[in-house]
């Protein structure tokens, strides 16, 4: 017979909380169960296994009752107490459970249930907001080239928990790359953003979105949509069947020319170069020389404007902030917060197509951030030296009307921190965001609490640091997938 090695410990496994990244807990040693030592003889001098004597059967007893023990002392804790389950069902350590969508630490929601995924893996990787949107706004840029992409302009708006200030991310005036062609900005804007404001190293952000564009992804419900919608015109053979039709919902596709910019883009030292060497692909294909202009993000002081609840927060011109800000400013002074109905659609007005997406943690941080390609796929030009779908956002004096993100700081309010919101799909969503907005004071002003509302078909995603969690929620419920930690 072998030696026995030692005492042998049995320890309590660890309580594992749902929809978390497994958190090891510190074990709990019970007192070590040490087995007789092996041996002929028992200390009287009867021989192990022979004729049964008192001695004998007292140990017996005693060695079967202590494994028993043991036993069912391991089995209690690794069950967590709880019949019927192995740890995974215990009870949060907290001693409380939250509705879907409310968080202890940070969250992101955005149209793509990927997307979200990558932006949360960002927050539990030590990241922060701007980490969590810039990485799951790259990664929309590979699964919804109809909303959004490299080809982009994007608008932004980020408040500092800590310091209270509120930064909006411009794009300037749209620029012409070719006639009928946007100048893309995306990837120097979100550089720009993440250099200033994020945490985690730039490269990090683009692994998730550049294995995706090279290994492929799942055509969800609004892409394809938007193909069935679009047709074989402008996106083959990137986005259709073999047969040159449109690729269904449940489909693969891939974009490796769009991951090879992306791996170049993690290389770049600084935001300019971020975008020049997509800008240099992109005259090549274009018959050009060069490119005749330079996109020209910026960081700015966000637009602001004192409500008796706080300080709302919005982009610049030529974003449709100050026109937002307009109409919250003349809806007040004409009588109190109470909303008008729902304004009427202009007639023949054509809804511009853009993306969004918000980022919140339980600290007061937000990050709100939109995009478009003016239409869907944009100009429907893609470039085959880097799987990018220009826009066709090409006129100087134009207003992103659909541009007007919001955060609304209320210092004074212990339960409410902040809130924001940002809306796409109407070519209303100045009026849009002031109903909702409008309709948040005055029920924070008759001490009521309410959901969401929202006029016409529209997305509407709203955010808040409330109570020290992190909360988000979208118009129509459903419409686009959140998570958190």
């Amino acid at each position: 017979m072998e030696a026995m090695a030692g005492p042998v410990l049995y320890q309590k496994l660890p309580v594992w909380e749902p929809s978390l990244e497994p958190e090891e807990e510190e074990a709990e040693t019970l007192e070590p169960f040490v087995p007789d030592p092996p041996g002929p003889q028992d200390s009287s001098g009867n021989k192990v296994g022979g004729l049964p004597g008192t001695w004998a059967r007292l140990v017996a007893a005693l060695l079967l009752l202590a494994i028993g023990f043991s036993l069912a002392v391991r089995q209690l804790h690794s069950s967590g107490g709880s019949p019927g389950t192995l740890g995974s069902g215990a009870p949060p350590r907290s001693g409380h459970s939250h509705r879907p969508g409310v968080y202890h630490h940070g969250a992101i929601i955005s149209p793509a249930a990927t997307c979200s995924q990558l932006g949360q893996e960002l927050l539990v990787a030590g990241g922060n907001v701007v980490d969590a949107g810039v990485g799951a706004a790259l990664c929309l840029a590979v699964v919804h080239p109809h909303a959004t992409g490299l080809g982009a302009t994007f608008w932004g708006l980020f408040h500092n928990g800590s310091s209270g200030n509120s930064t909006a991310l411009t794009s300037g005036p749209a620029q012409a790359l070719a006639p009928g062609l946007g100048l893309p900005s995306a990837l120097p804007a979100l550089s720009l953003l993440h250099a200033r404001f994020g945490r985690l190293p730039w490269p990090h952000l683009l692994l998730g979105p550049t294995t995706l564009a090279q290994e492929g992804f799942l055509v969800d419900a609004p892409l394809a949509r938007a193909l069935a919608a679009q047709g074989p015109k402008g996106i083959c053979p990137l986005l259709c069947q073999t047969d040159g039709m449109p690729l269904g919902p449940g489909a693969r596709a891939t974009n490796p020319k769009l991951a090879a910019v992306l791996r170049r883009a993690a290389l770049a030292p600084t935001p300019d170069f971020a975008g020049e060497a997509l800008l240099s692909l992109l005259a090549r294909d274009l018959g050009l020389e060069g490119p005749s202009a330079r996109p020209m993000p910026t960081l700015e002081p966000a637009l602001q404007l004192p409500v008796s609840q706080g300080t709302v927060f919005t982009t610049p011109s030529p974003s449709a902030g100050p026109e937002l800000l307009e109409l919250i400013e003349a809806a007040l002074h004409s009588g109190g917060p109470s909303p008008n109905p729902c304004p009427p659609l202009p007639p023949a007005a054509v809804t511009p197509m853009s993306s969004v997406l918000a980022t919140v943690d339980s600290s007061g941080s937000v990050l709100l951030l939109t995009s478009s390609l003016n239409s869907s796929f944009g100009s429907g030009h893609l470039s085959p030296s880097t799987g990018v779908l220009l826009s066709n956002l090409v006129a100087k004096s134009a207003t992103s009307a659909w541009a007007c993100p919001l955060i609304l700081r209320s210092p004074d309010d212990p339960e409410t921190d902040v809130l924001g919101l940002v809306a796409s799909g109407t070519p209303t969503v100045t009026r849009v965001m002031s109903h909702a907005l409008l309709g948040h004071l005055h029920q924070a002003q008759q001490g009521l609490t309410g959901s969401l509302r929202a006029c016409g078909h529209v997305t509407l995603l709203q955010v808040a640091a409330h109570s020290e969690h992190a909360h988000v929620s979208s118009v129509p419920g459903g419409c686009c997938p959140f998570q958190g930690f």
